[in-house]
């Protein structure tokens, strides 16, 4: 369905009206734009040539329920061994040059337990879908880092099946980070030879189920992926009432069948954080590591289009250049110092960093 540009700009106009109201009124509901909003409705949104009033609502929004703080979050990156062919990723088993390493148990509880003597409030444990750390290690590693530090726990290690989450959640796990990728069935075979998206789709439910606080996220610049793909994209992390909601732009790697194809757009990267912004007002919606790669000040930029997440690695340096989803050149302190720059960055755009 095709909107006039009378009727597009009444319907944005009564959400920022609601909008408005609820702030006003000091409350705020996932639903208050219920009804107002479908997959053409945004589309037609992507697409305005001035999108400023979006941006300013989103940050309006993001202003009320977060505050001006940023959350700092620490990633520990402890395994690049992956079982999948994700055609775009450069962990994917097929790629014969990435020198494969994995971090021992003792490993990632030290730095986790370091994380939190240095300020972190949240370590995410990342991976490929790596076979070799069952339930029961990834389980132990959580109560141990759990033991020793008062900190928040996010898993990001891929499809697991039911029992696995059950059980981790059971030793300590608070979070689980899961990117759908795409929303469009065939758009996510065509670059998951591996996978399906129902099965995705279905373990996104499990964590909910699980009472997890549930992330997902897509690639903007997929090949085949429209505006619509995009709209679909941010309907199903509505759909999924997911807590956290990852969105960057795609960038190829040269080890990959993707790497003659552009990088996402960082445009359509910023108005799609905003669009969930204001689907989505509690969120947790970072400045992903994409931005930055391709432009460290788009990550400046997205802080006023409703980020207010941002991730620092962790993985020990004699690991960090071999975890290479796709290229990053990006330089890293030691843990203290790299979080201490970080912070004084976001004081400088007027942020409070946690």
């Amino acid at each position: 369905m095709k909107y006039s540009k009378k009727l597009i700009n009444e319907k944005t106009n009564c959400i920022k009206n609601i909008i408005n109201d609820t702030i006003r009124n000091k409350r705020i509901s996932e639903r208050f734009i219920d009804g107002l909003v479908d997959d053409s409705f945004i589309v037609q949104l992507l697409e305005m040539d001035d999108f400023d009033d979006i941006f300013s609502c989103a940050n309006r929004i993001n202003q009320y329920t977060h505050g001006k703080y940023v959350d700092i979050r620490g990633i520990i990156e402890f395994s690049n061994f992956c079982k999948r062919q994700c055609k775009y990723c450069g962990l994917n088993k097929n790629n014969k040059k990435a020198s494969r390493y994995r971090m021992s148990v003792d490993e990632i509880v030290d730095v986790g337990v370091k994380a939190y003597e240095i300020g972190y409030k949240t370590v995410v444990l990342q991976s490929g879908e790596d076979p070799y750390y069952s339930r029961e290690i990834l389980g132990n590693v959580i109560k141990r880092i759990k033991s020793n530090a008062e900190i928040k726990i996010t898993l990001s290690c891929g499809e697991l099946d039911f029992e696995s989450l059950k059980y981790m959640k059971k030793c300590g796990a608070d979070r689980y980070l899961l990117k759908h990728e795409t929303s469009d069935d065939r758009i996510y075979s065509l670059l998951h030879p591996c996978g399906n998206l129902s099965s995705r789709i279905k373990c996104l439910e499990s964590l909910k189920l699980l009472n997890y606080e549930t992330g997902s996220g897509f690639m903007i610049g997929l090949p085949n992926q429209t505006n619509t793909t995009i709209a679909r994209d941010i309907l199903l992390l509505k759909n999924l009432k997911c807590d956290m909601a990852g969105i960057g732009p795609f960038i190829p790697h040269p080890e990959t069948e993707l790497k003659e194809k552009e990088h996402g757009s960082i445009e359509l990267t910023k108005r799609s954080v905003a669009i969930t912004r204001m689907l989505l007002p509690y969120a947790n919606l970072p400045a992903t590591t994409s931005l930055g790669v391709i432009d460290s000040d788009e990550k400046r930029n997205v802080f006023e289009c409703g980020a207010n997440v941002i991730m620092n690695k962790l993985t020990p340096q004699k690991y960090l250049k071999l975890y290479e989803i796709y290229p990053n050149d990006i330089e890293t302190l030691e843990p203290k110092k790299e979080r201490k720059k970080l912070e004084d960055y976001l004081l400088s755009i007027d942020r409070i960093p946690r």
